[in-house]
């Protein structure tokens, strides 16, 4: 048996404390919001409601359920995260195989790989941007959220160095069998790189579902917005002038704030879902795809 000296085991021990702690505070506020969603409202507007639902209730998840505007905005978001993820994936195992070759087989390699560095480093700006999207008449659809980030070139670096530790020798025995390079990808190199696929889908999912600035920007009307945009102009600038007869009759009932909360963990909740399930493929793909070969 190996002896873990006292100082090795002060420190796992001093390093589980502090690991504890952090995920403590990351979930406090997330119980804080949950424990709001279901408080009463003169609880909620007291600020009587820590980590726990006082005089508990479910009536502002009722008021969520009948506001069409949130079901809108989750369904663009679904829509988005859908076609947003596929692309993401589909563009990057297709940019990280060649780029994940020898210059001697891909002579333009080199010249590729820094254009995709510099893109990395600079940015064009948020208005030639908009201005790019307006002129190919793209504003207040999904291509708008989906397409400008359509290559995520840290993805494509995990990916391409995850590749490269896949045995040449697989490869080979393929092209000698008189498969091509498509062949080659979807059968022989996507297989073995399960992991770093899952985890650069995650990293898409995660990041077409909390976004929410380009919404706000590429999209004209409120009936456009995806979820977290939508959200935003709840918790930030909400427009009360907006709200029907039945809206301020169900307001008079509830809590403004607790209706806030309900929206934002409703809005949370779909990736607490998949995150799990995903999770185990997580380290493995950021380990494995950042060895540098």
């Amino acid at each position: 048996m190996i002896r873990v000296s006292k100082a090795r085991l002060a420190y796992m021990w001093f390093n589980d404390v502090i690991l504890i702690m952090l995920a403590v505070l990351c979930l406090l506020p997330l119980i804080h919001v949950f424990a709001l969603s279901f408080s009463n409202k003169s609880a909620a507007a007291a600020g009587y409601v820590k980590l726990l639902p006082v005089q508990a209730t479910f009536e502002s998840y009722l008021y969520v359920f009948q506001r069409d505007a949130f079901w809108k905005a989750f369904m663009v978001t679904l829509m988005r995260v859908a076609a947003g993820g596929a692309i993401n994936l589909v563009l990057t195992v297709l940019t990280a195989y060649p780029l994940s070759k020898e210059s001697s087989r891909f002579p333009g390699r080199t010249a590729y790989v820094w254009i995709f560095f510099f893109s990395m480093l600079f940015y064009g700006g948020l208005i030639p941007t908009y201005m790019l999207i307006s002129k190919l008449k793209m504003l207040d659809t999904i291509w708008a959220l989906v397409l400008p980030g359509a290559v995520p070139v840290f993805s494509v670096v995990l990916m391409l160095n995850f590749f490269r530790q896949v045995p040449i020798e697989l490869e080979e025995a393929a092209l000698i069998d008189g498969a091509n390079h498509f062949t080659t990808v979807f059968l022989i190199y996507i297989p073995v790189s399960l992991p770093s696929i899952a985890t650069i889908l995650l990293f898409s999912v995660v990041g077409h579902w909390n976004s929410w600035f380009d919404g706000l920007i590429y999209a004209n009307f409120p009936h456009n917005y995806p979820l977290q945009s939508y959200l935003q102009t709840v918790v930030v600038m909400r427009d009360l002038t907006r709200l029907t007869a039945d809206e301020w009759k169900n307001l008079s009932q509830i809590s403004d704030r607790t209706v806030k909360a309900a929206q934002i963990f409703m809005g949370a909740l779909p990736i607490l879902c998949v995150y799990p399930f995903l999770q185990r493929y997580f380290i493995k793909g950021i380990v494995v795809g950042s060895v540098k070969g």
